[in-house]
């Protein structure tokens, strides 16, 4: 216990600061009772709660406050300064919260509050229905879920997945986790108790045949047939397929669902050379997980430079130096021919020696059974502001969802994580009646080593690109532009920027 004390930053809360220490819109790390704790004053009021985000335990002190709320600096996470709630993802769980008292020109943090219930929401189209649906097990599905319960939902909720494992933190599959830093009791959204706890029928294994949307019904490809009132979508993605000799020898390897990433873990712990094809973010952490296992690693892709389509050539020279310095090799220009037990042939007529082959070519949204019902489709499930699709009452969310973006102007696709989880948590309300419209900036986090790349907003095309600060040196704002106008914009340490970037595409001053 005394060490865990030692650890602790800042002033002993419970014997108060000057008020003068913490100015009106300021924030201070002190600690109260052995734990961290946040203050923030916005005027007369003081606010006390948890001091790292309860996502990945990023320092909320280093984040942004904007009204009541504060956002954390490393995912974007967003959470109520009075209640602790967590109100965007990728952070689900609340933070604490403290009482706070003044005496004499002093703040005095009291004590821990009990977590309140979050009050139900009344309906702005009459009653609740009573079974809800969600098809998929990934981040908008449970999402979905976990928000319809947040909100007191009293009805039934039947969430439907062909996974053999309950949703999972999948952006950890090819980060930590893959790179063997993180165990796998972190990979798990929820631990099973959960489900069953908050009554959410979870039904693993299973693959949904057919959703006939007259009679309100989902078949089963098992044969039984479920009922709902209210349906969401929730399929996702898959990745796409090499279709060249060899594909489908054992030591190929696609990364979607955790068992792809036991998989590769398994044969990565006896393998030295592995052959990465494709140069997508999937594709790149994939290299730099394997990398940090001590694999010998040489990366395939038909473009000039990685990831220069969504991050620009700047970016993209900086990401091949950054994986060519922790020994990446390259292969540019060039495409897999056919895969052997031993050796994957090139395009080009060169050989790379290959135990372990990962292909990262990108992944394409589950849209056949949206397509089946007669939904409306073009790349994806089409959806309006409130994600609901071309039939009343059945929503979609996540990689398969192509929305009215109020920021762009453009009917959008995204497959970004934080972006499903945040689109399933708005269907929840929807589908209870709320009339939410889904306005949220897109955002991503991309790792590589030691270095994170933020990505807020959504460019398919630019005409500018404008570089603020280094890359070469990690710390560096770069803006995308289109005719005059912010569409996205990456940063590499710079969080406070990266936060305020958002903010100011959310308010329409970018």
């Amino acid at each position: 216990m005394a060490d865990d004390h030692s650890k602790l930053k800042g002033p002993d809360l419970a014997l108060g600061i000057a008020l003068a220490d913490l100015a009106d819109g300021g924030k201070l790390v002190g600690h109260c009772d052995g734990e961290p704790v946040l203050l923030v004053r916005r005027g007369a009021e003081i606010f006390a709660v948890s001091a790292t985000c309860s996502h990945y335990g990023g320092p909320l002190v280093d984040g942004l406050v904007v009204d009541d709320t504060v956002r954390c600096p490393w995912h974007h996470a967003c959470f109520d300064l009075l209640t602790g709630e967590a109100l965007r993802a990728p952070a689900l769980s609340p933070l604490a919260c403290w009482s706070v008292e003044r005496r004499d020109e002093r703040i005095f943090v009291g004590e821990k509050r009990k977590k309140l219930s979050p009050t139900a929401r009344e309906s702005k189209t009459g009653a609740s229905p009573e079974r809800i649906a969600i098809v998929g097990g990934g981040a908008a599905g449970f999402a979905a879920a976990e928000r319809l319960r947040r909100e007191q939902y009293q009805g039934d909720i039947v969430m439907i997945s062909d996974d053999e494992a309950p949703p999972v933190d999948r952006p950890n599959l090819s980060k930590d986790y893959l790179a063997g830093k993180a165990p796998e009791d972190w990979i798990p959204l929820r631990n099973e108790n959960f489900y069953a706890k908050n009554g959410i029928d979870l039904r693993l294994g299973i693959k949904v045949a057919s959703i006939d949307v007259g009679a309100g019904e989902v078949a089963l490809a098992n044969g039984a047939r479920l009922a709902f009132d209210k349906l969401l979508l929730a399929t996702g993605a898959e990745p796409m397929r090499l279709t060249i000799p060899g594909a489908d020898m054992p030591h190929v390897h696609t990364l979607r669902s955790l068992a792809d990433s036991r998989r590769i873990i398994a044969q990565a712990s006896a393998a030295r050379h592995a052959v990465v094809l494709g140069a997508s973010f999937i594709g790149l952490e994939v290299a730099a997980a394997l990398r940090t296992r001590g694999l010998e690693v040489h990366v395939v892709a038909p473009g000039e430079r990685p990831m220069e389509r969504v991050l620009g050539p700047q970016m993209g020279d900086f990401i091949r130096a950054l994986h060519e310095e922790n020994g990446v090799v390259f292969h540019l220009g060039d495409r897999a021919a056919s895969i052997s037990a031993s050796e994957v042939l090139l395009s080009s007529g060169s050989t790379l020696v290959a135990d372990i082959v990962v292909a990262g070519i990108g992944v394409r949204p589950r849209v056949d059974i949206a397509e089946t019902a007669g939904l409306a489709t073009d790349r994806g499930v089409l959806v309006n502001a409130y994600l609901e699709t071309s039939a009343s009452g059945i929503y979609a969310a996540g990689d398969i969802a192509r929305w009215p973006d109020s920021h762009s102007g453009e009917n959008i696709r995204v497959e970004h994580w934080v972006v499903a989880q945040r689109q399933g948590a708005t269907a929840a309300l929807n589908m209870l009646g709320h009339r939410k419209k889904f306005t949220d900036v897109p955002f991503f986090w991309s790792q590589h080593y030691d270095v994170p790349i933020n990505y807020v907003g959504h460019a398919e095309g630019w005409d500018k690109i404008e570089v603020e600060g280094d890359i070469a040196a990690r710390d560096c704002l770069v803006r995308y532009k289109r005719g005059g106008q912010v569409q996205a914009v990456a940063t590499i340490f710079c969080d406070v920027e990266s936060l305020e970037a958002e903010l100011a595409m959310e308010r329409g001053t970018a």
